[in-house]
């Protein structure tokens, strides 16, 4: 296997206001576009081509990535002008691929962190014949996912949507967004209208007979697709939980990059990012927070497993927990936002505005 679709055309609505200017795939974690890390490990897996499927701000991926050189990859970019869904979008790019009928082609969404072993899932779909193979994960709440049922060997028995009673919930396996392919098996999938990979491809296949296999792999994955969710990705690459080839800096507590300033009595813990040109007060305690480019904490300021947009501003004393503030928003001194609370993009909110307990 020498080459991949990468899915990157979502419009990444649960995470705005991160995703108002920058699509989801390119919010930085870890001190890089989140797609740095994806790219990253799919060339440590011997990936050498890779489409990408763009579609929301496709313009800004390119001028980023230019033709992969720089990460020893041959990137190339396909626009879808209409949304076409996971499936419709793999179709739109068919045209790009350079494999033969039979050989593997690896698909993954470009909203997931894992540690998936790549090579292991190639090894799996090669062995065993498959026309598509899937990673499977096992999780302890599988209602809000499709469940994948499987046989002792592996191979895939049925799709099942996100269950709703107990008596449905048959296995803890589900859909994990990464598959290999068979060549030949993307010409199927009907051109020029949105198709559901998960819906209609999928099931579809397996009512002709098609051989689908699963491949369960419980190392670390992730769901990027809320604001908590993205920061705990972004703290645990920079942790070492998750695993990237990519992370501009060593693992530890905190990554800072070379360009921002944090004050000598600042704390920075729990996989903190500074971003480039931000800076970061006297006093200021960040525990588990994404700071963007050019954002400023200032002094003895509390921020807890928040994300500070590009270029925001958070005032002396204020406190955050689970917050997230657009680029450029500028918060007050001696706020107090908290508990999922998004402050939009520009937004200004004057101090001591907000507050969840007293003001003494």
């Amino acid at each position: 296997m020498t080459e991949a679709i990468l899915l990157v055309g979502g419009k990444g609505t649960r995470l705005r206001p991160l995703t108002v200017h920058t699509p989801k795939p390119m919010v930085p974690a870890a001190g890089v576009p989140f797609l740095t890390h994806q790219l990253a490990r799919a060339r440590a897996a011997g990936v050498e081509h890779i489409v990408l499927a763009t579609s929301y701000l496709a313009e800004v991926f390119e001028p980023y990535f230019g033709d992969g050189s720089a990460l020893g990859l041959h990137i190339e970019y396909v626009t879808e002008t209409e949304p076409l869904g996971t499936g419709g979008a793999i179709r739109n790019v068919a045209s790009r691929l350079r494999s033969g009928p039979d050989e593997p082609v690896l698909i993954f969404n470009g909203d997931i962190l894992t540690g998936l072993d790549i090579r292991a899932l190639v090894t799996t779909h090669e062995e065993s014949g498959a026309d598509v193979s899937l990673h499977l994960t096992k999780v302890d709440d599988p209602r809000a996912y499709g469940l994948v049922p499987t046989d002792g060997t592996g191979r895939v028995q049925a799709f099942l949507e996100k269950p709703q009673t107990p008596e449905e919930i048959v296995t803890d396996q589900i859909n994990a967004g990464a598959y290999v392919f068979r060549r030949s098996v993307i010409d199927t999938i009907p051109a020029g209208r949105p198709v559901s990979v998960e819906r209609e491809t999928f099931p579809d296949l397996l009512a002709s007979g098609a051989h689908l296999q699963g491949m369960v792999d419980s190392t670390y994955w992730l769901d990027l697709g809320t604001p908590q969710a993205f920061v705990r990705g972004s703290a645990d690459l920079v942790l070492g939980r998750a695993p990237s080839p990519a992370i501009p800096g060593r693992c530890g507590d905190r990554l800072v990059l070379p360009t921002a300033t944090v004050a000598p009595d600042a704390k920075l813990t729990g996989g903190t990012v500074v971003g480039d040109d931000a800076v970061v007060g006297e006093g200021a305690r960040v525990d588990g927070s994404t700071v963007l480019a050019g954002a400023v904490i200032e002094p003895n300021a509390v921020i807890t497993d928040s994300l500070i947009g590009a270029g925001a501003r958070v005032g002396a004393r204020t406190v955050l927990a689970g917050a997230v503030i657009g680029d450029g928003a500028d918060i007050g001194p001696d706020n107090e936002l908290r508990d999922g609370v998004r402050v939009w993009c520009g937004a200004r909110l004057p101090a001591g505005a907000v507050r969840f307990s007293s003001d003494q």
